[in-house]
């Protein structure tokens, strides 16, 4: 059985479509920027209902509240690596915060030191364009981009 996620896109419509990513934490991704953004989302298990995952694992990582919009399910989308995430979104045009309080994970560091670390799990949020978004997301994660583009195309009809 893949490992599963959940995880919200909270977007909103203006001149271009934005959406609402995170930078993750920790030394590895300290000083990247293409490819080191993500979904806010998290680990759920079999039996618990995926969109109530997504809403826990934003309120860790982001440090307040998922937005209580309506949230479409875009589907479930697969790393590389067989992991599967399953993404909601939500037009969210009038969230904002003032800062990321996110949930901490440990690690070595350095590396092979002995010396065990705190980081956060996220370091930053910032609306961006979707255009934007697909530089900065990480690969497995940038087909949730065109399912939303094509929900909302398709509503627009």
């Amino acid at each position: 059985m893949p490992v599963t996620s959940a995880g919200l896109l909270l977007y909103r419509e203006g001149e271009e479509l934005e959406v609402f990513i995170a930078h993750m934490g920790g030394p590895f991704w300290a000083r990247k920027r293409e490819g080191a953004w993500s979904i806010p989302k998290g680990e759920y298990d079999a039996g618990e209902d995926p969109l109530a995952a997504a809403r826990r694992e934003f309120a860790e990582e982001i440090g307040v509240a998922a937005p209580d919009v309506g949230y479409a399910d875009l589907g479930s989308f697969r790393y590389t690596s067989g992991k599967l995430i399953r993404v909601f979104a939500g037009a969210a045009a009038d969230f904002t915060i003032d800062e990321v309080r996110s949930n901490t994970f440990e690690v070595e560091w350095p590396p092979r030191s002995g010396r065990r670390q705190s980081f956060p799990e996220i370091d930053d949020a910032a609306w961006v364009t979707v255009t934007e978004a697909r530089s900065l997301l990480v690969a497995g994660q940038r087909p949730a981009l065109d399912a939303l583009e094509l929900r909302l195309a398709a509503a627009a009809e």
